[in-house]
């Protein structure tokens, strides 16, 4: 895809395939067999469908990114770097019946279940007509069974844990001959809030259909991992609370994909919660305004290191290298993104200027 030098991480700006890193993006998915039998099925179709949820999410960070340097927004949550670990897993279920309960930085979770670009930028500006209303720069769809993030870290996995057991019992949820399968994101930070051990702990014992992604980035806030977290990885915390468990590379779309089909499979056969360890980087800082900081939390060869390892670029390269698609093929899809996201820029920014919140109506949709 296009690059962005005044908005893209400069490890992006020139970026090209490194071979070793192609290779490794396709041994992983030969790695382990029951994934390999999934994705050995997938068609064109499918692979573009991948393609174009990582581009959309990438651009709508453009954007985003964009309109904090030209003083539209004060700040933005971005994903860049981690799209992956949020696009396969959603394409891994059934949209119409399960539900997810994204991160701020699992934005891509409600333009790939649904939700109009449009709407996610409202969010952002705070209009009337936006899916908060103006009251929250969280934002979600419940009528597309998004659940909008809470600001809390870790308080995501008790509601989705509440709203697992929900589908499992009552009937207005369970729409299905299988209760819905839910999904939430918790950062690698957010492991460390009571909250998270307890929802974890009580949909084990409840053998709830929900899954758990740690979305392990390596850092939390301007926290490195090692500072906060004994083990070098996650990869026995799901043995800790008796559940199902597995790690995908976080920068690989479609091991993302299959381990999180793998794990819904699970779930709807009634073998209770899965957590999957998504290993992954945030390719810059908590939110736009710490740049500077994230920089200075790792060495230049982390992101480096990580900067070969592109979602996008790497996803794309993999394709083609092995005839899955063309070039053009590509540009094709991501032109077709760009005027969505452009169409959904100008609805956005139309609203901002006349669809301001009413302070008459503050205290609507208040409940305690």
């Amino acid at each position: 895809m296009k690059r962005y030098p005044a908005y893209d991480p400069p490890e992006y700006v020139d970026w090209k395939a490194d071979p070793a890193q192609v290779r490794r993006f396709d041994e992983t998915l030969r790695a382990d067999p029951a994934r390999r039998a999934l994705i050995d099925r997938l068609d064109q179709g499918f692979l573009l469908d991948l393609y174009a949820g990582l581009v959309r999410t990438r651009l709508i960070d453009i954007t985003l990114k964009r309109w904090v340097r030209t003083g539209v927004i004060s700040k933005a949550w971005l994903s860049t770097g981690e799209e992956a670990a949020t696009v396969g897993p959603v394409h891994a279920l059934n949209r119409a019946t399960d539900y997810v309960l994204p991160m701020i930085r699992n934005s891509g979770a409600c333009n790939e279940m649904g939700m109009p670009v449009a709407d996610i930028l409202r969010g952002y500006l705070g209009t009337a007509d936006g899916p908060s209303r103006g009251r929250d720069g969280h934002y979600g769809d419940p009528s597309r069974h998004i659940i909008p993030p809470i600001s809390h870290v870790g308080d995501m996995v008790p509601i989705a844990v509440g709203i697992a057991l929900a589908g499992r019992i009552h009937p207005r949820i369970r729409s299905s001959a299988h209760p819905p399968v839910v999904v939430t994101w918790v950062g690698d930070g957010s492991t460390k809030a009571g909250v998270s051990h307890e929802g974890f702990n009580f949909a084990a014992v409840q053998k709830v259909p929900v899954i758990f992604i740690v979305q392990n980035n390596q850092v939390a806030l301007g926290t490195r991992l090692s500072q906060h977290h004994l083990p070098e990885n996650f990869e026995e915390l799901p043995e800790a609370y008796g559940m199902w468990g597995a790690s995908f590379d976080g920068n690989n779309v479609l091991d993302a994909w299959a381990a999180a089909s793998l794990a819904a499979e699970r779930c709807r056969a009634g073998d209770g919660p899965a957590m999957l360890i998504a290993n992954t980087f945030r390719m810059g800082g908590h939110a736009t305004h710490d740049e500077r900081e994230a920089r200075a939390t790792f060495p230049a060869e982390g992101f480096a290191e990580w900067g070969r390892r592109d979602p996008v670029g790497l996803y794309e390269a993999w394709g083609v290298g092995r005839g899955a698609w063309d070039v053009g093929r590509l540009a094709e899809i991501e032109a077709s993104v760009e005027e969505e996201i452009a169409a959904a820029e100008q609805e956005a920014l139309a609203s901002k200027a006349s669809s301001i919140p009413d302070p008459a109506t503050v205290l609507e949709g208040l409940y305690a």
